[in-house]
């Protein structure tokens, strides 16, 4: 029987990987694989515990609720919105995701804040900052660029939110020898 999955913590192209190759060696049948989807063919309850397992094992886990499947899309079109850069959002990210889910954004904003504990806009912030420590990490950009590839008003307003946000200065993160970057599915 081909059914839909919907999989929460799925948050990159290797998460996508480590399920297709779980799913195989499995044997499972994966008909079509997406950040936070996954249609199997899939026959038995004995594959159906196997598929929980895999996701667990892995750090996922099965989406049954409505409120949860909105939610966890939020998430992936937020997520795959920081992977082009520059960040560009044609008006207000409220239109953007009411846009991209087909929902008035009032309902979305509700359901997420009562799962997640906290703001589409206050998560969205967290992602760029999550951005910003990536992109210091590595050479190719100067802060000022890092504020205009993620859509910052100028370089003191990044430079306050990452302050507010990590409690550390840009240059205190950037010199410091240790990596505080957060995972993505761990962001809330």
């Amino acid at each position: 029987m081909v059914k839909d999955f919907h999989i929460k913590n799925m948050v990159c192209d290797r998460c996508i990987k480590v399920l297709e190759d779980e799913l195989f060696k499995a044997n499972i049948s994966l008909l079509d694989i997406e950040l936070g989807r996954l249609r199997l063919n899939i026959n038995e309850k004995e594959q159906l515990n196997k598929l929980i397992e895999i996701l667990e094992r892995n750090g996922f886990a099965l989406i049954t609720s409505t409120e949860d499947k909105l939610t966890e899309k939020v998430k992936i079109e937020l997520i795959k919105l920081m992977d082009e850069l520059p960040l560009k959002i044609d008006g207000k990210l409220s239109d953007f995701l009411a846009n991209k889910l087909q929902r008035d954004y009032s309902k979305i904003s509700k359901m997420f804040s009562i799962t997640e504990g906290i703001t589409i806009e206050k998560y969205f912030i967290k992602l760029r900052i999550e951005k910003v420590k990536e992109l210091i990490q590595t050479p190719d950009y100067n802060f000022t660029e890092i504020s205009q590839l993620l859509d910052y008003s100028n370089v003191n307003h990044l430079s306050k939110q990452f302050k507010s946000e990590t409690g550390m200065s840009l240059s205190d993160y950037k010199d410091g020898q240790k990596n505080f970057r957060n995972p993505l599915d761990k962001i809330v």
